[in-house]
């Protein structure tokens, strides 16, 4: 895309100078205004297509640490240079023009062959640059070609007007030489004037129409999105920069976040290809958050691990219990005043008259070490493990029975299997009286996990 550019920019600057040339001739030659102008004017256009093709070599480098968006507001830059040019020169022409229409003094036109000539092969060459020129603008977004076609096309117009103006020239009319020469010096505002305001948009960061309205009409499709809370676009060369703030539901796991941050970012790159897309997220209270939600949100912010979480309705009143992890080596003093931050920060979040306990449990080290008890003791927790599964009813095939040794006792795992339509509460309640059992029988068993799983193979294990 970047070799089209230049391409491109180079074959306006070999049109611009064999047109500059040619018109200069002829213009000397026949000392018609008009045809100066049109040199004129195609001099200015060598100069805007010098500078546009190096604009384009210098707007496809790629983000610096100096110049974080890129490069391609030289484009706009070299745009507004390209603008002012033209403005002086229809102040010439104007100037030029005016005086030999009012002071009825000028050179005396002579509309030859040559004349006619040269202005029909600027006419063609001209039209069929800035086509190419506005669709290759259009490929790859670039400003300075878009500045280029305008000058073609505003050159081709002009020239259509220095015709007439040669035609009434054989008619006698020396003064509409001078005629068409203001009628080039229109067309030369005309494009100025558009070329402008477009570049001075872009310097000032202003937002293609509609382009925020469909961001966010996008944004809010992505399921996840609770709100839009803000967009902005601004134009750099070939990209749209897009910032989005979308609001998600504070609940929301981090890696839940940052997965909905990718996909908001493309489905808007799958319709504006165009776009560098950066996606802050906002966390929003939903009103459809249950109580447990919220209470592990409110630990969560506070970096609190905490779980059990039960809530009550007691007569009208809220309950919530919860067990809160600390570190287990911190002062039970120093534990509680952790309890009692938490339980202010649930009141705050859930009505002053909200009943909170709270169960402090000693946090698990992240890594204990530990090693495989022996054959003998492994055994005896299997035999042990079986007999109260069937004590408890309901359990059955008590297997792959693990047992390791810690420092602050055994930790016991196990694998057993229930009837697959019986509920988790209800099975959960029986592996807990097991575990509960075992430890009863062997004070050394610090903890017991039990892995329950449905008989004859049925879907997902439960605990």
């Amino acid at each position: 895309m970047q070799n089209q550019k230049e391409k491109v920019a180079l074959g306006s600057i070999a049109a611009s100078g064999g047109l500059m040339i040619a018109k200069g001739v002829v213009g000397a030659l026949t000392g018609s205004l008009a045809i100066l102008s049109e040199a004129a004017h195609s001099l200015i256009d060598l100069g805007a297509t010098v500078m546009t093709y190096f604009a384009v070599r210098i707007s496809g480098k790629p983000a610096d640490e100096e110049h974080h968006y890129g490069h391609g507001k030289v484009e706009s830059i070299t745009a507004l240079a390209e603008t002012a040019l033209l403005f002086v020169l229809s102040g010439v022409v104007i100037w030029e023009a005016a005086h030999r229409l009012i002071g009825g003094q000028g050179q005396v036109v002579e509309a030859t062959i040559a004349a006619f000539a040269v202005i029909v092969v600027s006419v063609v060459v001209d039209f069929f640059r800035a086509r190419l020129l506005y669709r290759v603008a259009s490929e790859t977004a670039s400003e300075a070609l878009e500045a280029d076609a305008l000058h073609f096309g505003s050159d081709m117009w002009s020239s259509i007007a220095v015709l007439i103006g040669l035609g009434g020239v054989v008619l006698g009319f020396q003064w509409a030489d001078s005629a068409a020469a203001l009628v080039v010096a229109l067309f030369v505002c005309m494009a100025g004037w558009r070329l402008g305001r477009r570049t001075i948009e872009t310097l000032t960061d202003t937002a293609p129409a509609g382009s925020a309205d469909m961001v966010r009409r996008i944004a809010a499709r992505v399921r996840g999105v609770v709100a839009v809370d803000g967009v902005r676009v601004r134009p750099v060369g070939d990209k749209l920069f897009v910032e989005v703030v979308a609001a998600v539901s504070r609940a929301l796991p981090l890696d839940r976040v940052e997965a909905l941050k990718t996909h908001v970012a493309e489905a808007i790159r799958a319709e504006m290809p165009r776009a560098e897309v950066g996606v802050t997220t906002a966390p929003r209270a939903l009103d459809n958050e249950t109580v447990q939600e919220r209470v592990m949100v409110i630990a969560r912010n506070m970096a609190l691990a905490v779980h059990h979480v039960t809530v009550h309705d007691i007569g009208g009143q809220l309950s919530v219990s919860l067990d809160l992890e600390v570190d287990r080596k911190l002062a039970l003093g120093a534990a509680h005043d952790i309890a009692d931050q938490l339980e202010a920060a649930l009141r705050e979040e859930l009505g002053p008259d909200v009943e909170v306990e709270t169960h402090i449990e000693p946090l698990q080290p992240p890594e204990a070490a530990g090693r495989d008890a022996p054959p003998e003791r492994v055994r005896a927790v299997e035999i042990a493990l079986a007999e109260t599964a069937a004590e408890a009813g309901m359990i059955g095939d008590v297997h792959n029975v693990r047992v390791r040794e810690t420092d602050e006792g055994e930790i016991v795992n196990f694998h057993c299997r229930v009837d697959p339509v019986l509920s988790v509460q209800s099975v959960h309640e029986k592996v807990d009286e097991v575990e509960r059992s075992l430890r009863s029988r062997s004070p050394a068993i610090k903890r017991v996990i039990g892995h329950a799983e449905p008989r004859a193979g049925h879907g997902t294990a439960t605990r």
